[in-house]
């Protein structure tokens, strides 16, 4: 059993961390091939360059199998770890009205991708590692809740009086 992790990285990426970040959500936890289907399927334009990392990334875990010898079964990885991170940002120059100049700022994001195989049991290897035997936890009950008082519909003293005294005036 492996507990390596294959990564895959792209550098100074021309699209903002925040759209990214976005599609890098939708793959984090995934099974590989699952997640490729998802990219496949994404009408992002980031989603092209995400498809291609998370292929180089399972490429990369085939490499090191062969090179090294591994026993990495390519069907049982999952994307551990998917993040953008920001890179350096270009600082442009946009004219403005009666001679200004508005500045604006072209983002860029550095990708970065994980892989690890999952064990039997939907386990990690590391976390099969360490644990000897498999344990059960007990599950919790969830935490009574508190009745709510009913809140009795109380009048002012004052507006009883208003509204008996308006029915007196009707009644004359």
């Amino acid at each position: 059993m492996s507990d390596m992790e294959f990564r895959a990285e792209a550098r100074f990426m021309r699209v903002s961390p925040q759209k990214a970040g976005l599609v890098m959500q939708l793959i984090r936890g995934q099974r590989a091939e699952d997640a490729l289907n998802t990219l496949a399927f994404t009408k992002k334009r980031v989603a092209i360059t995400v498809h291609k990392l998370l292929r180089s990334a399972i490429e990369n875990a085939n490499h090191l199998s062969q090179e090294k010898s591994l026993d990495v079964d390519l069907d049982q990885l999952y994307v551990k770890r998917a993040v953008a991170n920001e890179g350096p940002r270009l600082k442009r120059i946009r004219p403005a009205p009666m001679g200004r100049a508005f500045r604006y700022q072209r983002r860029m994001s550095h990708l970065e991708i994980a892989l690890e195989e999952r064990v039997r049991g939907g386990k990690t290897a590391e976390a099969a590692a360490a644990s000897g035997e498999p344990k059960v936890v007990a599950a919790r009950k969830p935490a009574a809740k508190k009745p709510v008082a009913k809140k009795v519909a109380s009048k002012p003293a004052g507006a009883q009086s208003k509204s008996a005294a308006g029915s007196k005036k009707a009644a004359k």
